[in-house]
């Protein structure tokens, strides 16, 4: 089920908000999980069996750290759990790829398992074992099964995070207030999450499919292609965790923010600081600093940032590009951590182009359905190897006809429409009209979106990969 389609905004949501604010306190974390797998079991029930046993998993391996007083037993309950929950993942995640890798590399015949992967797995694998180890590090086990599962099976921040982390939410879950502020304040934030994902993400969405399917390819058409699918990403993931942080708010939990307009950065060291900002700190607080971080000789550091990038990498998908899009950015922190940096610091124009064309032949390497498409397709970026032309008629038209479109998304990338908009709420002339005028923009572009829905338009999401 989607955030941006029409069984969830006009049937489940609806319905759960009216029995959720209807129910008594004690009952709404039930209600929660109720809803919660049941938004999980929409498109594959088998999986919530899943789910539900990763659920159970943490919560015994959290009891059982904290019932055991004895440091090396601890340790080997959390190797356990660590050990458990990576071969559950890898199971639904990896096991084709694993099995494809020794076909090549050796000319077996190893049939695919080819299992389909559960939607949110990578999310909540990640959030139940963030759980675990925080109970090591002595945060107390959660005693309610309840509260634990309502953590891990949040459907807000289930299938595109943020990944949350429970000692963040711990005090939420066991109590929390609602009101009409709070409430308000979702609905906003939802809805601009939906318009980010609705009004542009999916019409960047559509120009990347015409590319991919044109016969009629050019340098400026590649280009293009890059531009799009580099502001439809950020877009749709971006809008989705708009949308969680919303209904989170809607449900009176306070989620931490996921990105922080990246394409601003003038490094790659501060574009992941901005970008997906939950999974970077996820993978700096459980691997990198256990790992020794920076405090170790520098061999070892530049060994914990390569871990770091290939897990990173792999993490997002079961292939080649994606561990190679990973160590591309570990090459790039090393080289602007070793030497780098300060002159960046002093290029205030050419450093953004730097970001934004490492960003972008990432992105063309993160979409591309194996290393020779990715090859490719940066060739075609640079006209090499295909002979092709610097520009053509379909190029053309097409962006003529998505102008608009990529004027709105490279505006909507930077924080200048949100300080306006705030400067106007707070200017004593103009902020009463904000004010009244904030509800009916809702409505109107609800009522937009809802056309689109309707009509069928083009609305898939990117992170179901995942």
């Amino acid at each position: 089920m989607l955030f941006s389609g029409i069984p969830f905004l006009f049937y489940f949501l609806p319905i759960f908000l009216v029995l959720y604010y209807a129910v008594p306190g004690q009952l709404k974390n039930a209600l929660l999980v109720t809803a919660s797998l049941i938004f999980y079991a929409w498109g594959e029930p088998k999986y919530v069996f899943l789910m539900i046993g990763a659920i159970l998993a943490g919560y015994l391996f959290g009891i059982l750290i904290e019932l055991t007083s004895q440091k090396r037993m601890r340790q080997g309950i959390l190797g356990a759990a660590v050990l458990f929950f990576a071969v559950l993942l890898g199971y639904f995640k990896y096991a084709d790829f694993l099995i494809w890798n020794i076909n090549e590399a050796t000319g077996a015949t190893l049939s695919l398992l080819q299992i389909a992967l559960p939607i949110g797995i990578s999310f909540y694998i990640f959030q139940v074992l963030s759980y675990v180890v925080d109970v090591y590090r002595g945060e107390p086990a959660q005693k309610n099964l309840i509260l634990l599962a309502a953590y891990v099976s949040m459907f807000p921040q289930l299938i595109a995070g943020p990944i949350v982390r429970y000692k963040d939410v711990a005090a939420q879950l066991a109590h929390r207030t609602l009101g009409i502020e709070k409430t308000a304040c979702g609905i906003r934030r939802f809805v601009t999450g939906l318009a980010k994902k609705i009004l542009l993400a999916n019409a960047l969405g559509q120009l990347c499919d015409i590319f991919q399917a044109s016969a009629e390819k050019s340098v400026l058409f590649y280009w293009m292609y890059a531009a799009a699918f580099t502001l439809h990403i950020y877009f749709d993931f971006s809008g989705y965790s708009d949308m969680a942080i919303g209904l989170g708010r809607m449900l009176g939990f306070t989620f931490l923010e996921n990105f922080d307009y990246p394409y601003i950065s003038g490094s790659i060291t501060e574009f992941w600081r901005r970008w997906h900002i939950s999974l970077g700190s996820w993978f700096r607080d459980y691997v990198y600093i256990p790992l020794g971080g920076n405090r170790v000789k520098k061999a070892r550091w530049f060994f914990n940032i390569f871990v770091v990038w290939f897990l990173t990498g792999f993490w997002h998908g079961a292939s080649w590009n994606f561990i190679l899009w990973g160590l591309l950015f570990a090459v790039l922190l090393v080289n602007e951590k070793m030497w780098l940096l300060p002159y960046l610091e002093k290029a205030k124009f050419w450093r953004h182009v730097y970001v934004m064309l490492f960003v972008m032949l990432g992105f063309v390497l993160f979409n591309a359905s194996d290393l020779r498409d990715a090859a490719a397709t940066v060739g075609g970026l640079f006209g090499i190897g295909q002979n092709l032309p610097l520009w053509s008629a379909e190029a053309v038209y097409y962006l003529r006809s998505y102008a608009l479109v990529f004027v709105l998304a490279v505006a909507g990338a930077t924080p200048w429409p949100a300080k306006m908009a705030q400067r106007l709420k707070n200017h004593e002339k103009t902020g009463a009209l904000m004010a009244a005028a904030e509800p009916v923009v809702c409505v109107v572009l609800m009522l937009v979106m809802t056309a689109y829905l309707v009509d069928g338009s083009f609305n898939p999401f990117l992170y179901f990969r995942f």
